[in-house]
């Protein structure tokens, strides 16, 4: 249980980051929300790490708390904050720049969602990368609880961005195989000897 502590104060230390944001963005009258991702804007590109933390109002960042904190917790304890860290910034960088090539224009997308999903896949899939019963196990745990999420990558509603929620679940599952722990400890091939 040496991941629980460093699992859990990132975990609190991002949630409270998150709504000290909000509050400076509503007492700022929105200023933030410039911060927000514009599509197919070259300028844009640069908003794509500030708009997963930022949000539209407390309603928008309360929604994304609660599965940020669990579903973030469970991956940072079952990984290590470090390889966390490192599925969570693949993640933000897929699912801004899927939203930055394919929102529909004139929209503003910002917020945790993306990494929501990234993390979702990350989690239902980081079992079978690293050959693991237990986080299969936490997988199919996340998948009964979560799994409903996964209708939020349809595009039912014009005011959800099902672009950042589709490519954070693309940068999740990308992360599970790219960051997979059976492959960073798997040994140069051998071949047989002349």
């Amino acid at each position: 249980m040496s991941r629980a502590r460093p699992a859990l104060f990132l975990m609190l230390g991002w949630i409270a980051l998150l709504w000290a944001l909000e509050v400076v963005d509503t007492v700022s009258g929105h200023a933030l929300d410039t911060f927000g991702i514009r599509p197919r804007e070259l300028s844009e590109l640069a908003d794509i790490v500030p708009a997963a933390f930022l949000h539209f109002g407390f309603g928008h960042l309360a929604a994304n708390t609660l599965p940020l904190f669990v579903l973030g917790f469970l991956a940072a304890l079952r990984t290590g904050v470090r390889r966390f860290v490192a599925a969570v910034a693949l993640i933000t960088v897929v699912s801004g720049l899927g939203v930055w090539l394919t929102a529909a224009p004139y929209s503003n997308t910002a917020g945790a969602s993306g990494v929501v999903f990234g993390i979702l896949g990350f989690l239902l899939v980081r079992g079978f990368t690293d050959r693991s019963l237990p986080d299969v196990l936490i997988g199919v745990g996340v998948l009964v609880v979560y799994g409903s999420l996964l209708w939020g990558v349809l595009p039912v509603a014009s005011e959800v961005s099902w672009q950042g929620h589709l490519f954070g679940l693309v940068g999740g599952v990308l992360a599970a195989f790219l960051l997979s722990g059976r492959r960073r400890t798997a040994g140069p091939a051998v071949g047989p000897v002349p």
